[in-house]
């Protein structure tokens, strides 16, 4: 992601199409459902995912990576690395799906991987509330953290995101958010199997 963004500001915008416009999103939704869908409307399908890996600056992404090196971290730890990606591919998709519902319409982009990021912490509230977990060790954490404790910043976080919605407006991606962790709450809560982690146990 990091030498994606740096790509981004090397192009000096040359990348926007990579980028997910809700509104070009919808009408090549609507070519879909009357089954015209042109190439064109494929590669803006493709945007619901390849804007996880753009952008707005270097604030943003260092938040974001901060945040996904932690929670994917500890999915890695207890699903191994196929979950890992799995909810990455599915979370970020649902995170921009999430934008452009709540966004519908709007000529404004999305991007960020912060739909992701969510994801991977519903994903990590799911497990903490099916099963026992082991106390996570992942840096830059200065010592282990109760799996509960982590628990509750997912949930804040959540609201944080609700409250976000029925707000004013802060450019917040609130709906990739939402998206994103609906979708890794629901995937772990339901479909996942036993921890891997836990699974000699």
């Amino acid at each position: 992601m990091v030498t994606t963004f740096v790509a981004q500001l090397i192009s000096f915008g040359a990348m926007a199409d990579a980028m997910a416009f809700p509104a070009r999103i919808e009408a090549a939704w609507e070519h879909l459902r009357a089954g015209e869908a042109t190439a064109a409307d494929w590669q803006t399908f493709s945007t619901l995912l390849t804007a996880a890996f753009m952008h707005g600056g270097w604030d943003h992404i260092l938040f974001n990576m901060l945040f996904l090196w932690i929670f994917a971290g500890l999915i890695v730890d207890l699903m191994g690395w196929r979950w890992m990606l799995g909810l990455f591919l599915a979370t970020a998709i649902a995170g921009s799906i999430g934008d452009v519902i709540l966004r519908s319409g709007s000529p404004v982009p999305a991007l960020g991987a912060s739909g992701a990021v969510m994801g991977f912490e519903g994903a990590y509230l799911g497990l903490a509330v099916r099963w026992k977990l082991p106390w996570p060790h992942i840096f830059p954490m200065a010592h282990p953290i109760p799996p509960a404790r982590l628990g509750i910043l997912a949930v804040v976080g959540f609201i944080l995101d609700i409250s976000g919605v029925v707000g004013p407006s802060t450019g917040v991606a609130h709906g990739a958010h939402l998206g994103g962790f609906i979708t890794g709450l629901f995937l772990t809560s339901f479909v996942a199997p036993r921890p891997q982690a836990l699974r000699s146990s």
